[in-house]
């Protein structure tokens, strides 16, 4: 950790040696990577800490991705929800299940749609929801007294 500067006195012939203290490159790049190992392992450490609190934090799920893919759709029909849709909420959502009913209400295309989401999380929370909501699909073709289509 020693640099001895060479100088030549002006006007004089003479070499001077003074001794300057300093660090070597080698030295400088030991240094800066066991900082960088000390800072990564702080970050992986801090990363590990926020999954594992995630994962105690009790999931809130709700049926309005199963409503938005239902008010994409021109046509409802009386029945259970359709079960492409239910395939895709559990594609969407690993570990979780939907499901419902859709009754016509009014013979004039409104129809309310009675939707249950449920599962279990990572934490092992139960989690459901239940929600209801009311479309308008006039072009459902409603059904008239006795059933009959109009």
């Amino acid at each position: 950790m020693q640099l001895i500067h060479l100088s030549k006195r002006p006007g004089s012939g003479e070499i001077s040696g003074t001794t300057v203290a300093a660090f070597t490159l080698l030295e400088v790049m030991i240094a800066v990577a066991i900082f960088f190992m000390a800072t990564f392992a702080i970050l992986n450490l801090v990363g590990s800490s926020v999954r594992a609190a995630r994962s105690l934090e009790p999931f809130s799920l709700d049926a309005s991705s199963v409503v938005a893919e239902l008010s994409l759709t021109n046509r409802l029909e009386e029945g259970e929800i359709p079960r492409d849709i239910i395939k895709h909420f559990e594609d969407m959502h690993p570990g979780y299940t939907c499901g419902g009913s859709i009754t016509e209400i009014r013979t004039n295309g409104l129809f309310e749609v009675e939707l249950l989401v449920g599962g279990i999380t990572a934490g092992h929370h139960v989690v459901a929801s239940s929600s209801k909501v009311l479309l308008f699909r006039p072009a459902s073709g409603s059904r008239g007294p006795g059933g009959l289509q109009r």
